[in-house]
C-alpha cells in the first residue's frame, strides 16, 4: 500500500461529518478491509480511531462515515484483521467541504423584480457562491444566476406567470477546494406577481374558474339549442323529401267495422250521401236555373212551339260547363212533371236542369 494507491471519494458535510468512499469490489475483491483515520498535523503522534459506522457494498465494506474533528486528516485502509496496511493518505479536511442548503430563504419582491436570500454561514462564507435558479410554467429549462453569498437580485419577471425558485450554495474552487461541490438544493418554492403558492398549478385565481365554468355551461346550452334547431330542420327535410305515409285503415274505418270489408256495400252507401249531400248543395242553383227556363219557356210558346229539352244516353256536354251543371240517374218509369207536362223515363234516359 501507499498513498495514492488507490482512488477514494472523500466529502466533509459542512465541515461536520466525514464520509470516505472506496470501490471495494475492484480493488479488494472478495476481502473485507479495515478503515483507519486520526486527525491533527503530520508531525505529531498518531492516534489512530478504528470506524465505528461502514458503508456496505455488498456485505463488503466500501467506506466509512465519522465525525470531523480538525482540518487536517490521515486515513488508512488495512487488511480485515488491521495487521497490514494496503492504503494510506494525508489530506486537508477543509478542501472537501460539501455545504450545508442554505437556511431561512427569503424573497421580496418589487414590481418585476425579486430579491432573494438567506442566511450567512458563521465560518468561511466568502469562499460560498448563492446560486438562484428559476422558470415559469412555460420554461422547459432553468435560468440560473450566481452572486456572493447570501443574497442575489433578479428582475424581468412577469407578474401574470407563475415560477419555480430554488437555491444552493457552491464551494469555490480552487481557492477553497479542490472539488467542486454544492449544496443541496433547498426546497422549491412557487411564487406569481409576490405571492406564495402551493404549486403552480394553483395559479387560476377562483374568479377564473368561475369564467371557465360559465364559458363551458354557455357552450354547452349553445350546442344543445343549434343541435335542437338541426333536428327541427332535418325533420322538415325528411317530411318533404319522404312524406308520411297515411295509414289506410283511419280513412276508410267504416269499411271495416260497419261492413266487414265488402267493398260494394261501403261504396253504395257513400255514393247515397255524396248524392244527397251534392243535391243539398246545388238546390238553391236548380231551382233558379228551372225558373229561368219557365220564363224562357212562356216566352216560346209565343215564338213558335215549345223546346223540348232531353238529353240521351251518350250525348256530350260540350259547353265547358260541367262542373256546374248536375246529372241525376232517375228511377225506372218515373213520371217527371216539366212545365205542364207529364214525362215518363226509363233507365237510358237523362234530365238537364
Amino acid at each position: 500500500g501507499g498513498e495514492d494507491a488507490i482512488n477514494t471519494t472523500i466529502v466533509n458535510f459542512n465541515n461536520e461529518k466525514m464520509q470516505i468512499t472506496w470501490a471495494t469490489r475492484e480493488l479488494f475483491p472478495n476481502e473485507n478491509v479495515s478503515f483507519f483515520y486520526t486527525f491533527g498535523e503530520e508531525g505529531n503522534k498518531k492516534v489512530w480511531k478504528p470506524c465505528t459506522t461502514y458503508l456496505l457494498d455488498q456485505d463488503y465494506n466500501s467506506g466509512c462515515l465519522f465525525k470531523t474533528e480538525g482540518p487536517t486528516l490521515t486515513i488508512s485502509i488495512r487488511n480485515s484483521n488491521g495487521s497490514d496496511e494496503l492504503f494510506y493518505k494525508n489530506l486537508k479536511a477543509d478542501f472537501y467541504i460539501k455545504p450545508s442548503p442554505p437556511e431561512n430563504v427569503t424573497f421580496f419582491w418589487k414590481e418585476d423584480t425579486v430579491t432573494v436570500s438567506c442566511n450567512k454561514p458563521e465560518r468561511n462564507a466568502w469562499c460560498l457562491r448563492f446560486e438562484l435558479q428559476y422558470k415559469s410554467k412555460f420554461d422547459k429549462e432553468w435560468q440560473s444566476r450566481t452572486s456572493k453569498c447570501c443574497s442575489i437580485g433578479e428582475q424581468g419577471f412577469d407578474p401574470r406567470k407563475c415560477y419555480s425558485f430554488r437555491v444552493r450554495l457552491r464551494r469555490l474552487v480552487p481557492h477553497c477546494n479542490v472539488v467542486k461541490y454544492s449544496s443541496d438544493w433547498a426546497a422549491e418554492t412557487f411564487w406569481m406577481n409576490g405571492m406564495l403558492l402551493d404549486s403552480c398549478d394553483d395559479d387560476i385565481t377562483p374568479q377564473s374558474k368561475t369564467v371557465i365554468i360559465l364559458s363551458c355551461s354557455l357552450a354547452v346550452l349553445l350546442m344543445m339549442f343549434i343541435l335542437l334547431i338541426l333536428l327541427c330542420k332535418w325533420q322538415r327535410v325528411q317530411m318533404s323529401v319522404l312524406p308520411a305515409i297515411p295509414d289506410p285503415k283511419y280513412p276508410f274505418a267504416d269499411l271495416f267495422n260497419d261492413h266487414n270489408g265488402n267493398l260494394q256495400e261501403w261504396l253504395d252507401k257513400n255514393d247515397h250521401v255524396v248524392l244527397q249531400t251534392k243535391l243539398e248543395y246545388e238546390e238553391p242553383e236548380s231551382i233558379t236555373e228551372a225558373e229561368s227556363q219557365q220564363e224562357d219557356g212562356k216566352n216560346s210558346d209565343k215564338q213558335g212551339p215549345l223546346e223540348k229539352i232531353f238529353t240521351f244516353s251518350g250525348a256530350e256536354n260540350n259547353d265547358g260547363k260541367a262542373a256546374e251543371i248536375a246529372c241525376l240517374i232517375p228511377a225506372p218509369n218515373t213520371a217527371a212533371p216539366f212545365a205542364g207536362f207529364h214525362i215518363i223515363m226509363n233507365d237510358d234516359m237523362y234530365v238537364m236542369l
